[in-house]
């Protein structure tokens, strides 16, 4: 559990905090939604592929019946920039325990015409609702205790080009993997860390959809460098977080021709297992 020095003094709450300002769609028209993306959310001046799907999520959580996503997949077609944007959502069907829409962000290129950057399918369901039965074999990782991690104050920065998202972030690092961060890494493809927002704000389903997103991307322990663009990222989310920090768990297995997957699981401080993801993303070889 954190310690007193790393609390915020004062704690934002769900719904009044940097994440939801910066979250937040103007219902334009039915399924139209108008959106300011932040520059706090950035790596390398792009904006990091997590937030973006959180802006997506809450726009979908609006427009569909259901509140919370269940699963959410979406496909990065071109990078998204700080400003303006706006969010098309369509309803694609609506039953009594799921809803199903889709949704796509676009922003204006450089000569005036819209261009997609993002397309998302997702079912929303109500997270309240489901049975209180769990039968898992998964086990929370095995992470130091809070204190005894590391975060971005703690060493050199983590990503060349500067990392505007790691102002907003309470991350600390495991250090078995941080080997990248002291030129050693292990080769492992391991990433793990405990999570949380800055300003002290819970976690909640549309957090969630940050937070499989937010740590180093595991190819720094593969011994590769820069930027790791998302090609694909679909979200499991499987319960409502209980308060307090997460625990993120992210591996590597395979890197060939260029593209790696990286696996996630996120679990509560109850040791609950609130989301799974994989992603597909692209790594800058040699």
């Amino acid at each position: 559990m954190p310690d007193a020095a790393s609390a915020p003094a004062v704690r934002a709450s769900i719904g009044d905090s940097e994440f939801d300002r910066d979250t937040a769609v103007t219902r334009r028209a039915p399924g139209v939604y108008d959106t300011d993306l932040s520059a706090g959310w950035t790596i390398i001046n792009a904006v990091n592929g997590g937030y973006l799907l959180a802006v997506l999520g809450r726009a979908l959580a609006d427009a569909l019946p259901h509140p919370d996503p269940f699963t959410i997949s979406a496909h990065y077609l071109t990078a998204s920039q700080p400003g303006p944007a706006v969010v098309r959502t369509e309803v694609v069907r609506t039953g009594r325990t799921l809803s199903t829409g889709q949704a796509s962000l676009f922003q204006r290129g450089e000569d005036g015409t819209e261009v997609e950057r993002i397309r998302v399918l997702a079912s929303y369901g109500d997270l309240d609702a489901l049975p209180d039965d769990v039968r898992t074999t998964a086990e929370p990782p095995a992470i130091p205790p809070l204190e005894q991690c590391f975060g971005a104050d703690d060493g050199p920065a983590p990503v060349e080009g500067g990392s505007a998202i790691a102002d907003r972030l309470m991350l600390k690092l495991d250090p078995a993997t941080l080997g990248w961060a002291l030129g050693s890494p292990s080769g492992r493809g391991e990433m793990r860390a405990w999570f949380g927002l800055a300003d002290g704000r819970d976690a909640d389903p549309l957090s969630l959809l940050l937070a499989v997103d937010a740590l180093p991307p595991t190819a720094f322990e593969l011994g590769l460098k820069g930027w790791v663009p998302t090609v694909e990222l679909t979200v499991h989310v499987r319960c409502r977080p209980a308060p307090g920090p997460l625990r993120i768990s992210i591996t590597t297995r395979n890197l060939a021709g260029g593209f790696l997957e990286e696996d996630a699981e996120v679990w509560d401080s109850t040791g609950r297992l609130v989301a799974q993801s994989r992603q597909l993303a692209r790594v800058r070889l040699g």
